[in-house]
């Protein structure tokens, strides 16, 4: 079990409308809710969208380029390892007012 710190940063204009783009797209959002609870591999990913697993690599890479999720290493029963994906952030809100949309996001350290 791990111990996470949460922490809010600061974006610029660009990072946030990149997060916004990669949210929109419904692969995406089901990628990050279901590594939100643990770590999970491209093929269990995979597995629970509707997507092929070339399409499901291009989202993670989407989501890790947007620093919505990060790359670890889960190692088996067996001891073998295996490349898994984990949600990096715990809450994102998005406020639209006179100054545009701004976005603030609340990470989550381990």
């Amino acid at each position: 079990m791990s111990t996470k710190t949460s922490n809010t940063r600061s974006e610029t204009a660009t990072e946030q409308t990149v997060k916004l783009d990669v949210l929109g797209d419904e692969c995406a959002r089901t990628i990050l809710v279901a590594t939100s609870d643990g770590p999970k591999t491209a093929k269990e990913l995979t597995d629970r969208t509707d997507s092929s697993s070339a399409t499901v690599y291009r989202r993670i890479n989407n989501l890790l380029e947007s620093d919505l999720l990060a790359e670890c290493v889960r190692f088996d029963d067996d001891g073998s390892h295996t490349t898994a994906y984990e949600a990096t952030v715990d809450t994102i809100h998005v406020t639209v007012g006179s100054d545009g949309i701004e976005i603030t996001a609340t990470y989550s350290d381990g």
